[in-house]
């Protein structure tokens, strides 16, 4: 299975949205409406949630159950990645930008989106950063 960035992003946005109180821990569960992607099954969603995860984007409690991953929260890390490609047209021209090189990690993604969006508040504050 490839692994899916646009599933990723999917993913983060719909973790992010998930009102967990405070140290409260949920399972994640692929079947669940609340992480339905279209076009994604249930295999693929689990997939990429262990990918997430991998990435360090977020905080488990300390792992997994039977009935699936844990999530208490993103974590720095989940939310600075999330943050550089949340606006959808930073998003696609990231995706672009990667496409035309030919290849791209997680991490270079982030740097690319840190990238356009640099530019987007320079060109709508005038301050260069």
């Amino acid at each position: 299975m490839k692994r899916n960035m646009d599933l990723i992003r999917s993913l983060l946005l719909k973790l992010e949205a998930l009102e967990l109180s405070p140290g409260e821990i949920a399972t994640l569960d692929p079947d669940d409406e609340e992480l339905r992607v279209e076009g994604s099954g249930p295999d693929e969603i689990e997939h990429h949630l262990y990918l997430i995860d991998e990435a360090g984007f977020i905080d488990t409690a300390g792992g997994g159950t039977f009935d699936g991953l844990t999530f208490r929260k993103l974590t720095w890390e989940g939310y600075d990645f999330l943050d550089s490609v949340r606006d959808d047209r930073i998003w696609a021209r990231t995706k672009q930008g990667a496409s035309e090189a030919g290849g791209y990690t997680v991490e270079l993604l982030k740097d690319l989106a840190k990238g356009f969006v640099r530019k987007q508040i320079e060109e709508k504050t005038g301050i260069r950063l």
